[in-house]
């Protein structure tokens, strides 16, 4: 089958394009693939972070692509659908997690289905965490242009059908993510990191953003006695400020380790080897990228009741019902406490979650269906 994926790949960073490339190679050993990528994805002035693009430090899977799509210049949009219909694809796949993707996307997608291209999109998000005016007159307009979707949870798959309730839907769980190498030994790990080697340790990991909630586990950690102490690594959206004086002024400046920057793939082993539970103590959700490396890890988490978290998480970790620092910690405490064998409910998760299997249902049309 002839494989269009429209989507960010290298040389942009970030999980999204780390799930493009694992998900191009996996569908490339049973179908002829051709990769279309942003030649600019958002222009600097809306780009909160450092840098879009990977670094040298990164290790990346440079999956060969086209750069056509430029996401404020309409001419592309005729360029890159020119492109596509030249190459015959019979089948295209892209990812869509917010509105402003909406236009160049969309557009493109309009175009070549009326070739007969099947349109595939992989939805992370339908209805964006931060609401913007417009945005759903953009979703709308871009949802419209598709013939099947992927909802990556039930959270995500009511999104989609609240707003277009005749969509052909399947949900699939985010596979994990496999390119970041082995599992480190905790010593080694802790020692490489400099963190103390007998604390419990728990990771916040990721791009840090207002909706993902590190206000309430910082809180969260005035609850837990000294014996706890939490890592924080990721870049932040915005000023870090904030959180510095939080820390600060909760006297949690002894227990809090910053490793607050664009952490490279090199740097995720050691990480997430290091700590005993990842949290996610998010104010709202649809799913998250970080759960499959916290599998991929052998981590527990622990995770606010929002969005379909609950869902991709299942029996491998805690649920903090309540939205609130107390019970965050509460889950934290259980995550230790409890007798529950987490080993082996995350091995037993992790068995079907293949790059492969995902690919294979993603390409199964009788697997779509209508509600």
């Amino acid at each position: 089958m002839k494989i269009a994926y429209l989507s960010t790949f290298y040389p942009f960073r970030g999980g999204i394009a780390q799930f493009n490339a694992s998900l191009f190679q996996a569908l490339k050993k049973e179908n002829e693939m051709r990769a279309f990528n942003f030649k600019r994805q958002y222009p600097d002035l809306l780009f909160p972070g450092s840098s879009q693009y990977v670094t040298a430090d990164d290790k990346v899977e440079k999956i060969e692509n086209d750069r056509l799509l430029d996401t404020i210049n309409p001419f592309t949009y005729f360029s890159t659908a020119k492109a596509i219909k030249e190459f015959g694809a019979e089948v295209c796949i892209t990812k869509f997690w917010m509105p402003f993707f909406a236009p160049s996307l969309g557009t493109v997608l309009k175009s070549i289905r009326k070739t007969g291209t099947k349109n595939i999109t992989i939805l992370d998000n339908v209805i964006p965490h931060e609401k913007r005016i417009g945005d759903m007159q953009l979703i709308d307009y871009f949802l419209d242009k598709n013939d099947f979707f992927v909802a990556m949870s039930q959270n995500v798959k009511n999104d989609l059908l609240s707003i277009k309730p005749d969509a052909k839907f399947q949900v699939l769980t985010h596979p994990l993510y496999d390119h970041f190498g082995e599992k480190m030994e905790k010593v080694e790990a802790r020692n490489q990191l400099n963190l103390p080697l007998n604390k419990k340790l728990l990771l916040f990991f990721g791009f840090i953003r207002d909706y993902k909630g590190l206000d309430l586990l910082i809180d969260a950690m005035t609850y837990l006695d000294e014996e706890y102490e939490l890592i924080i690594a990721g870049e932040v959206y915005g000023s870090f400020d904030k959180y510095k004086k939080q820390i600060r002024d909760l006297n949690l400046d002894s227990r809090i380790h910053h490793f607050v920057r664009y952490i490279s793939d090199d740097e995720v082993p050691a990480l997430f080897s290091a700590t005993d539970v990842c949290v996610l103590p998010y104010y709202s959700a649809t799913q998250s990228g970080i759960v499959g490396i916290s599998h991929h890890f052998d981590v527990p988490l622990v995770a606010t009741n929002v969005g379909g978290l609950k869902e991709i998480i299942a029996d491998t970790g805690i649920i903090s019902e309540e939205v609130s620092p107390h019970s965050i910690a509460l889950a934290i405490e259980e995550s230790y406490k409890s007798k529950y064998d987490f080993q082996t409910a995350i091995q037993n998760f992790k068995k079907n979650l293949s790059w492969k299997n995902f690919g294979n249902k993603l390409l199964d049309f009788n697997a779509y269906k209508s509600e």
